[in-house]
């Protein structure tokens, strides 16, 4: 998950939430968000 770029990595998880995709993959990504201090863009 280290080598997505933070733009990346906020871009994925925005369309995993529109999609309704798996929750846990959802939160492997707002995992990684957290560790990385960054903050969800508002949608």
């Amino acid at each position: 998950m280290h080598l997505l770029s933070d733009e990346a990595l906020l871009d994925a998880y925005v369309k995993a939430t529109h999609l309704g995709l798996e929750q846990e993959f959802i939160a492997l990504l707002m995992e990684e968000i957290n560790k990385r201090d960054l903050h969800v863009p508002p949608h």
